[in-house]
């Protein structure tokens, strides 16, 4: 580590005494931070620069698209061309982590497959696809192939697919969001090229070349990556980049998950209110993806839910940049930490200022885990409820735990107003962000590395 580097005009040396936190984040430690600069949920969206008209909008053009995704996608047909994943309780595996930590996690335990979303089977799906879908459909206006009361279903026919062959598209990636991107992209026809970091899985590559998709990979991390990739598109005007890092538009096709998550607690059951409390645990990258889907979350159920970003010790930048109010000024190599992990999804060095700063009002907190106990939950997963997930998805797991052995995650209800006897009805809602498209070779790998955690 280089102590002297600057860093917004103070050293690193200066920073870890101004922020003691970066010693324990620099030490591989797992650790918690509570965020002091909430805002009551009223105030945090009057200052907001996106608003709920924003969610609307993003939600409105997924379901225009509905008519194309099942003649597209014919596994899109049983949900009528819409992309949503599935919500379930998880009792045993609850119990599971009640026996082996000695606490006992008050309320209920439940997790939002997004491992399971068609087409690329990872959270990547919301943002990624509907970032190429807002592409795809300004071409089509532009271009005039598109009129008024048009069923979207034309998308999907050789006028189209001609028209989007003279357009590309570009994208740095760990992994997942490569994946969705560059299947959505060539499935309409456009040039599409997915820059692949070092830690990206073989088989994601060899996924996305089976689909015609262009991959350059990188021995390097993904800042690299992302940075060809925007190099790449900076030298065409017919090529957009998917800016995983900036992007409004991913942003906003990740927030309309809590749309559908709130018909889906209906279905269920499910109250969030000041009674029935509402904690969300999302697997944490550059910060996009858990960012979109937590902003979305807080314009629907307000100061009644409480989300936390969950990262690697190995690669906790969004902690570091949110905890320091840095954001994307500083990176964990910065402090010395690798950007090393089994969690190829999260493997970020420096987080997004852009969800950094649009988050500082709204996000309860962060944490990190380590790589062991990420596969230890998903074995435990696996043989408790029949899951199987990837590595990174389990990072979430561990919240619903800390909010009972953590000092500072269980001191927290009392400091949001709730109660004792108000946290035994608690909602505590594991976000899995990826999984259900692993090799079963791979997933035994990452299984039987589990068990041996």
């Amino acid at each position: 580590m280089n102590y002297e580097k600057q860093i917004m005009g103070k050293s690193v040396a200066q920073l870890q005494v101004d922020y003691p936190i970066i010693k324990r984040l620099a030490e591989l430690e797992e650790t918690t931070w509570i965020n002091s600069g909430r805002l009551p949920s009223e105030k945090a969206v009057a200052q907001c620069p996106l608003t709920m008209a924003d969610v609307q909008d993003a939600s409105d053009r997924l379901d225009r698209f509905a008519d194309y995704f099942k003649v597209a996608f014919p596994e899109t047909q049983a949900t009528d061309g819409i992309l949503e994943s599935p919500l379930q309780q998880i009792p045993h595996m609850q119990a599971c982590l009640n026996t082996e930590f000695d606490c006992e996690i008050p309320g209920k335990v439940w997790i939002k497959l997004d491992s399971h979303l068609p087409i690329s089977g990872s959270i990547k799906a919301r943002g990624g696809i509907y970032e190429v879908l807002y592409v795809a459909e300004k071409i089509a206006l532009e271009r005039g192939l598109l009129k008024a009361g048009d069923s979207y279903e034309v998308f999907h026919s050789q006028k189209f697919r001609d028209v989007f062959s003279q357009y590309s598209i570009a994208v740095g990636s760990t992994g997942n969001l490569g994946l969705s991107i560059g299947i959505m992209s060539a499935k309409l026809g456009f040039n599409v090229t997915v820059h692949m970091s070092a830690d990206a899985r073989q088989w994601k590559k060899d996924m996305l070349r089976s689909k015609g998709v262009t991959v350059v990979e990188y021995e390097s991390d993904y800042s690299i990556a992302v940075a060809q990739g925007r190099q790449q598109a900076a030298n065409d005007p017919f090529c957009h980049f998917v800016d995983d890092e900036n992007s409004k538009t991913l942003f906003m096709g990740y927030s309309v998950a809590a749309l559908r998550l709130k018909e889906q607690f209906k279905t269920s059951g499910l109250t969030v209110d000041a009674r029935h409390p509402l904690f969300v645990y999302l697997p944490c990258g550059v910060g996009g993806g858990p960012g979109g889907v937590a902003f979305g979350i807080k314009q629907i159920f307000g100061d009644n839910v409480h989300c936390f970003f969950a990262e690697p010790t190995h690669s906790c930048c969004m902690l570091l940049g949110m905890a320091t109010g840095l954001n994307s000024a500083i990176s964990v190599q910065d402090i010395g930490v690798d950007n090393r992990t089994v969690a190829d999804g999260l493997a970020v060095g420096r987080a997004s200022g852009f969800v950094g700063g649009v988050m500082a009002p709204f996000i309860s907190g962060c944490y990190s885990i380590e790589d062991w106990r990420m596969y230890r939950m998903l074995a435990q997963l696996a043989d408790t409820e029949g899951l199987k997930l990837e590595p990174s998805a389990l990072a979430g797991m561990y919240g619903p735990v800390l909010m009972t052995t953590d000092s500072q995650f269980a001191a927290y209800p009392a400091s949001a107003g709730i109660s004792r006897e108000t946290m035994e009805q608690a909602i505590h809602l594991v976000w899995a962000t990826g999984g259900s498209m692993v090799p079963p070779e791979e997933m035994q790998h990452y299984y039987e590395t589990g068990k041996n955690s």
